[in-house]
């Protein structure tokens, strides 16, 4: 038997799912996702050397902003209050890329999952965005759930997945 749609109706039309009902928990998801480029682009991002400016500090900015404005932008999401949001980068100089993690918390009735996606994307465009007339190899790689905590389900951590956190930066 196939699983009943939660944000669609009876005649199949799409719906915001109604949560007034759910109790309010202590929410937390973490999602990564990485930016490639090549090695030269990673040692300009380092040495403060794009034409742009500052590139992680701009795009640390962007995924923090985004994620509070998540219900803007997916169309059937809530708008949450929340209590706190983390976006951080780690150069992997062997790879030629930089890896992005967000984390968001917030006490709520239903998941923080899009927001923590949506700051991890929004992250990836930005550093893509300020990058991009110094290296038309870039490209938005692996963004993807983590873990969740938090609510009916509890907590979940993608198989094979490192779940410490990333080096701040």
């Amino acid at each position: 038997m196939a699983a009943k749609l939660s944000h669609v109706d009876s005649k199949g039309r799409a719906r915001m799912v109604g949560v007034s009902a759910k109790p309010v928990t202590h929410r937390v998801c973490v999602a990564r996702g990485a930016v490639r480029m090549s090695r030269a682009t990673l040692r300009r991002i380092a040495e403060g050397s794009v034409p742009k400016g500052d590139v992680l500090a701009v795009a640390r900015l962007a995924g923090i902003q985004a994620a509070k404005r998540t219900s803007e932008w997916i169309p059937l999401s809530h708008p949450l209050p929340l209590d706190g949001v983390e976006v951080c980068f780690e150069p992997d100089e062997e790879n030629g890329r930089v890896e992005i993690e967000a984390r968001v918390e917030a006490h709520a009735r239903t998941g923080v999952e899009m927001e923590a996606l949506v700051a991890v994307a929004t992250a990836g465009l930005t550093l893509y965005d300020m990058c991009k007339a110094v290296d038309r190899t870039l490209s938005l790689e692996a963004v993807r759930l983590v873990s969740k905590q938090g609510g009916k389900s509890g907590t979940w951590r993608r198989p094979g997945e490192a779940t410490g956190r990333r080096r701040r930066s």
